[in-house]
């Protein structure tokens, strides 16, 4: 699938971690996937463990990439990324954090081929790999004149920021979007830009200290220590340091000696009896990387559960919500709406008609943001007493692929508007709203955030939506869902688990059927809109691709 358009300033969030040779380094340290033939080391081959020939060799100086794919590749495939499930019940609340697992131990020790195996063999949605290597605190003036000589201890835990890492972490588990710092190993600086990262099924976080703070192992779900041999870890040092960083063999055996392997011994080898799991010889053990693997399948199945039957029974029989604006039934809305339904309407006719009404909802949309008092002078040099817009910005995001339809219509009559796109799509296997992909602008948190979706039913990938910009920090109130027709139950299920979001349409159905459709309805929306086939049982568009 293509990515979706989106306004320049957004980022495309990972979904999973980038592949082994992409992954984080730290200064004097070196992940064993950087383990290829150099030419000024190769005398070093023989003391290193066979290497399969598959990875690419690591060429990255900073901690993360500023932006990677949402994919997984391995030495065989290339893993795309399935849909994130629900992590919040009906009330819209967070019904179950993300697993976490810190791994910990040696420098080179092995940790970051570990994860990307346990990640593999997982196989599920959305993971997040996060690196205690992105956490080294900003060095002052005389500790960075000490770092260019080798003589700064990057080994102690006094270098790493634990209180940015822990609230970080806080925020991955909740499923909250977080900025994770991006540090130049070369400088031995953080670089302006951060990384964001979302929140997860699983969060794997990786580190020499990884089990070093108290506060910071409370969080962690299972602890696994990768234990291998100090000589091995040593040479693959030696091989990154000279062949990537342009180091001599004394200076990386002095610093060795003086931090790395003192560090080892004082703080991070004690740690290894608060590991659930020890795995020795590091990713050459795949038994002890299989039990990891099934014990965190057991862990998740714990945590399933259903939202969209939680729905179909709750908030019923209620009246319709304060927060529910619909557009006035005038007969020129109501002969549009005629048309629309009709299934004998020719696609251009369906495709114009869609638009008006699209242009009118998002007109009577916009007369529920802030204004205030402003006073300004016509050309005849008389004062008006008139109203400005009261906020920073207004941002449009579009629930693919029927809500980009109403895009259009938003640019027409919001100037500079900003774009984000969220898709999301129904699991056929356990027919749950599943979010596949989502491009957000940056400070998205302070804008009124215009919500498009041309249909909904049921409420779930709207209430998956209204949840993903919370968990990125946007106000309740802030949050405007607009739809072409929604169904009393998707009315309910929005308002009862978001009642300060701002519900409008230009109609609401009563029934939804058995299977989730609306009746009377629309139809399946994008099908129609843009001419693709409708599936065999002609289902609306937001039941098939969002289940909304």
């Amino acid at each position: 699938m293509a990515a979706p358009s989106a306004s320049s300033d957004a980022a495309p969030l990972p979904l999973l971690p980038p592949m082994a040779s992409d992954l984080p380094g730290r200064p004097a340290e070196q992940s064993e996937t950087a383990c290829e033939d150099r030419s000024n080391s190769g005398s070093l081959d023989r003391l290193l463990p066979p290497v399969g020939t598959g990875r690419s060799p690591r060429k990255r100086t900073t901690s993360q990439c500023k932006s990677e794919p949402p994919l997984l590749r391995t030495s065989k495939r290339t893993i795309y990324t399935a849909g994130r499930p629900p992590w919040y019940n009906e009330h819209g609340t967070q019904s179950k954090e993300a697993f976490a697992i810190g791994l910990g131990g040696g420098s080179a020790s092995g940790k970051t081929t570990v994860a990307r195996m346990i990640i593999e063999a997982l196989d599920v949605p959305w993971v997040v790999l996060l690196s205690m290597d992105s956490f080294y605190k900003v060095l002052t003036q005389q500790q960075q004149e000490q770092a260019a000589h080798n003589n700064f201890n990057f080994d102690h835990p006094d270098a790493f920021d634990f209180d940015l890492i822990i609230s970080t972490l806080k925020k991955l588990k909740q499923g909250r979007s977080v900025q994770v710092p991006i540090y130049d190993f070369t400088t031995h600086s953080r670089k302006k830009d951060w990384k964001t990262l979302y929140g997860a099924n699983v969060i794997i976080f990786e580190g020499i200290m990884a089990f070093a703070d108290k506060t910071l192992l409370e969080l962690l779900d299972m602890k696994i220590f990768v234990d291998t041999d100090s000589d091995i870890r040593l040479v693959r040092r030696l091989r990154r340091d000279i062949s990537e960083r342009g180091r001599d063999i004394e200076g990386v055996i002095k610093q060795y000696n003086k931090f790395v392997k003192p560090a080892f011994d004082q703080y991070i080898q004690p740690t290894m009896r608060l590991a659930d799991i020890v795995v020795p010889r590091g990713s050459g053990n795949t038994v002890a990387i299989d039990l990891i693997v099934q014990h965190v399948h057991s862990q998740l199945e714990e945590r399933e559960l259903s939202v969209r039957a939680a729905l179909a029974s709750a908030h019923q029989c209620h009246p319709l919500p304060r927060t529910l604006s619909v557009l006035k039934s005038t007969p020129q809305v109501r002969g549009m709406h005629t048309i629309i339904r009709d299934k004998e309407t020719s696609r251009d006719e369906f495709i114009f008609y869609s638009k008006r009404l699209m242009r009118l909802l998002i007109e009577h949309a916009l007369s529920f943001l802030p204004f205030q008092d402003c006073i300004v002078q016509t050309p005849q040099g008389q004062d008006y007493a008139g109203k400005c817009y009261a906020g920073k910005q207004i941002t449009g995001v579009s629930i693919l692929r029927a809500g980009e339809t109403m895009e259009p219509a938003l640019r027409a009559v919001c100037k500079d508007v900003r774009i984000g796109t969220i898709l999301i799509q129904t699991n056929q296997l356990t027919g749950e709203p599943e979010l596949h992909y989502l491009r957000l602008p940056k400070d998205i948190s302070d804008d009124h955030v215009i919500l498009m979706d041309c249909t909904v039913s049921t409420g779930a990938a709207a209430m998956m939506a209204v949840r993903v910009l919370l968990d990125h920090d946007v106000p309740e109130d802030k949050i405007f869902l607009l739809s072409l027709l929604m169904a009393e139950m998707g009315v309910h299920s929005v308002a009862y688990a978001f009642p300060h979001v701002r519900i409008i349409t230009t109609a609401v159905d009563k029934r939804v059927n058995d299977l989730f459709r609306i009746i009377p309805g629309i139809g399946n929306f994008g099908d129609r809109y843009f001419g693709t086939d409708a599936v065999p049982d002609g289902s609306d568009e937001e039941e098939m691709a969002s289940m909304g």
